[in-house]
């Protein structure tokens, strides 16, 4: 039965698959879903270091702050 997620073939290197496959066996997870949990979580953290920068970049560029008030007016 044809599936409708995204498949994607890649090659690991020995290390890198065998702490995968220790990861599954101790989640009780195939390695694929433990792959793919891994690949969300990672591309999570680099979302969230795009937005930091991001921040601190309007953060400098803004010199001063306004109160809650001031901003609701």
């Amino acid at each position: 039965m044809p599936t409708k997620k995204k498949r994607l073939n890649i090659t690991l290197q020995k290390d890198v698959a065998l702490f995968l496959k220790k990861m599954s066996l101790r989640d009780d997870v195939p390695q694929a879903t433990k792959a793919a949990e891994l690949l969300e979580m990672a591309m999570e953290i680099e979302e969230d270091d795009y937005f930091t920068v991001l921040a601190e970049k309007r953060l400098k560029a803004n010199k001063g702050f306004i109160s809650h008030e001031e901003f609701w007016k």
